[in-house]
């Protein structure tokens, strides 16, 4: 027995270094899958960035993408030892990706008429003068009268924010709209979206190029909100937020630098890091408090139930029966849009909750 433990504590060992290799190749195979993707993910992004935001030939668009993708791939395949190709590839992508960087976005385009305009903003003290404000009268979705005006607002009146959240499809997918309420009647919504040009219509994909510029809506809510609800027929919720006057005011001054920065210095719009909503966390951060990161400013049509775990909304009821309460379709449908429109909306609403007592 004494003779047969060194074979057994040899054959241990055989079998734990040959454990150790294949989990090494196994790291190895892993690292050149993950690298592969990569490379292939950066040359298919290529590709799309040289069909959308290239020459407006749509031959020669195609052809600089399909030119792009060979050269990447015959890289890859024909360049040996491997780190050379890899570089060679990361080095064509980075000269792609400056090429995209340096395109300039404009405020000088044929703009859709219900973007024509730039709001800007003025602040004297306690006094918000706001220019070119929307309001426009709508017949349907596109017979409309255009009103661009120019409004006063007391900031020493502000006293709440509201949240509106808007379906039109997914229901993981929503638009988002901020309104600040004044103790006068008043109401001062803001819609982040893409300032689209004469014939262009919005696209998901296109979001992720620079096919728009970044645009931001100062409406009356009749006009912003009543749109969607009574001739778009998208799913409005409205929630009243838990935010001091202060916080509020604070918030909004913010988006007032950005508001009057855009009328002088464009800006691209992006789908995923200058949305409607990922904007407005940008906004929260950079004036009130920091915001954690949560996978539904991404997925915002969830976003209310983050609000909703967070005390931000009401939370005397049960999140599915507050939802409920907060579809505002009924009321909007049933009322001309006029300017008792933000009053009439809010009738039978969950109660603001109460603000933090610090």
């Amino acid at each position: 027995m004494l003779v047969g433990k060194p074979a057994d504590s040899t054959i241990r060992l055989n079998h734990t270094a040959t454990d150790y290799l294949a989990m090494i190749r196994f790291i190895k195979l892993l690292g050149r899958l993950s690298l592969w993707t990569v490379l292939l993910a950066l040359t298919a992004w290529g590709c799309a960035a040289l069909w959308f935001d290239g020459p407006a030939s749509r031959p020669l668009a195609a052809l600089l993408a399909l030119a792009y993708a060979l050269a990447a791939l015959a890289l890859l395949v024909k360049l040996h030892p491997r780190r050379r190709a890899v570089a060679a590839v990361l080095i064509l992508f980075a000269v792609l990706l400056g090429w995209w960087l340096s395109l300039p976005p404009s405020n000088d385009r044929d703009w859709q008429p219900s973007v024509a305009q730039l709001p800007s903003a003025e602040i004297h003290g306690d006094k918000l003068v706001i220019h070119n404000l929307r309001n426009f009268d709508y017949r349907s979705e596109t017979d409309f009268t255009p009103h661009w005006e120019t409004r006063t607002y007391d900031l020493s009146r502000l006293r709440g924010l509201d949240l509106f959240v808007i379906y039109w499809g997914s229901p993981s997918i929503a638009h988002t709209i901020l309104s600040w309420q004044f103790d006068d009647g008043q109401h001062l919504a803001a819609s982040i979206e893409t300032r689209s040009k004469i014939g262009q219509s919005y696209s998901a994909v296109r979001g992720f190029f620079r096919q728009y510029e970044l645009y931001y809506v100062l409406a009356d809510e009749r006009d912003v909100i009543g749109l969607r609800t009574n001739h778009r027929h998208e799913d409005v919720y409205l929630y009243r937020l838990r935010t001091p006057p202060a916080r509020a005011r604070a918030l909004l001054l913010d988006y007032l630098k950005t508001v009057n920065r855009l009328a002088n210095q464009p800006e691209w719009y992006n789908a995923f890091s200058h949305n409607c909503t990922t904007t407005i966390r940008l906004h929260a951060s950079a004036a009130v408090t920091s915001i954690p990161l949560d996978w539904r400013w991404l997925a915002n049509g969830h976003m209310d139930e983050l609000l909703y775990e967070k005390g931000v909304i009401n939370r005397d009821l049960p999140f599915a029966e507050l939802k409920s309460l907060s579809y505002i379709n009924p009321r909007a449908q049933a009322l001309p849009l006029d300017g008792d429109f933000s009053n009439a909306i809010r009738q039978g609403l969950p109660p603001r909750p109460a603000p933090p007592a610090n």
